[in-house]
């Protein structure tokens, strides 16, 4: 049940979508004064707060009277540059009345595939959160080009919850939480209160229950909450602009749809590694390595790769496949592309003579790979 994980938990993220901070002529600033005093008090009692908040673009489509989010990108981030300052000026000015400082984080896809960038931005949440200033973070969508965008801040969220390993993460929006069904549409929508398990029917009913204002439908949700319970964190997902509703689930009501988290915590460098990585290519491997890999939590040797695909460097992220191109898992590679196209199907006592050198015993090693049945 989520009480028993909210009367435990230190340190919790809740991400605010779009739809729940703005309003008919921008941001909402009733909903903003609720989240932030509810947030305030929950710090009063020791609890850690991270924010990750939508409504950048929302606010600044709004502010300059378009009638929608424009799809050029230059129109999109400087929509987003407009927005992001009235956000935050609003984050600054409500949690000041509560006696709350507040520190914009803007991230991109590169700073968290990067390991030492990825690192460097927690030290920094660190300290910010050690300081007792509340972190409000979004995508940087001001720089944003696809090979860098997040995606949506659900993902974002999930990244972050993963980053400074939370105890819960809440996700905020517009409808109070899973329904097999639009219930904007549906009279007849029923509202699922549990997900414990993921079968193909809870994306399907995710998939038909889009955003608006936001990038992030319900199914963006749905990926998110596989990313945190498979490392053991629990999730919600509420409707945002209920009054007191983080107060609320904190004092043990239930609302919205309820996220089971898994058995395990997952290892921190292996949620990086899981959930925060492009893969940059893929290996191929055979039936013995995949039961080396899969069943007896070996690490990947050169004698079961068949085939290599895409080009990468050593350390890189790539999955790892059976010949009928399942996907088993990720992990980081200890030889390029090219060198791992030489070694395959050799004997780790042959990698020397081929290459010249031999630095590792193995392409992938067991503390450097994840399986996706760890993954959800």
């Amino acid at each position: 049940m989520p009480v028993e994980y909210l009367k435990r938990a230190k340190r919790v993220v809740v991400k605010l979508g779009s739809n729940v901070i703005t309003a008919e002529n921008g941001l909402n600033l009733v909903v903003i004064d609720a989240i932030t005093s509810q947030i305030s008090r929950l710090m009063d009692k020791g609890i850690e707060v991270i924010l990750v908040s939508s409504g950048a673009m929302a606010a600044g489509v709004r502010k300059m009277g378009m009638a929608g989010r424009p799809t050029e990108i230059p129109l999109r981030q400087a929509v987003s540059a407009i927005g992001q300052t009235e956000l935050m000026n609003e984050y600054e000015k409500d949690f000041g009345r509560y006696g709350r400082k507040v520190a914009q984080i803007l991230l991109t896809g590169e700073d968290l595939n990067d390991r030492t960038r990825y690192l460097n931005a927690r030290n920094c949440l660190h300290t910010l959160i050690n300081w007792k200033v509340v972190p409000v973070i979004n995508e940087n969508d001001t720089i944003m080009v696809e090979e860098i965008k997040l995606g949506d801040n659900d993902n974002l969220a999930a990244m972050i919850t993963l980053l400074l390993d939370a105890d819960f993460l809440f996700i905020l929006t517009d409808i109070d939480g899973l329904y097999d069904k639009d219930p904007r549409r549906h009279d007849d929508a029923r509202l699922i209160s549990t997900v414990s398990r993921y079968e193909q029917k809870i994306e399907d009913y995710a998939s038909h229950i889009p955003g608006t204002l936001g990038t992030g439908g319900m199914l963006s949700k749905i990926k998110a909450a596989q990313k945190v319970t498979s490392a053991g964190i629990p999730m919600i997902v509420a409707r945002g602009d209920q009054p007191d509703i983080l107060t609320d689930l904190f004092n043990g009501k239930r609302f919205g749809t309820y996220f089971v988290a898994g058995k395990e915590k997952m290892a921190s460098r292996k949620c990086w590694i899981a959930h925060t990585l492009t893969p940059k290519g893929s290996i191929i491997i055979d039936d013995g390595a995949v039961r080396a890999v899969a069943e007896n939590g070996k690490s990947l040797l050169p004698i079961g790769v068949v085939a290599v695909e895409g080009e990468f460097e050593q350390g890189a992220a790539v999955n790892f496949k059976t010949t009928d191109h399942q996907i088993i898992g990720t992990g980081l590679v200890n030889y390029r592309s090219l060198d791992i196209q030489l070694i395959k199907g050799l004997k780790t006592f042959q990698i020397e003579a081929c290459l010249g050198a031999r630095h590792y015993d193995e392409i992938i090693h067991r503390d450097n790979l994840v399986l996706k049945t760890a993954c959800g």
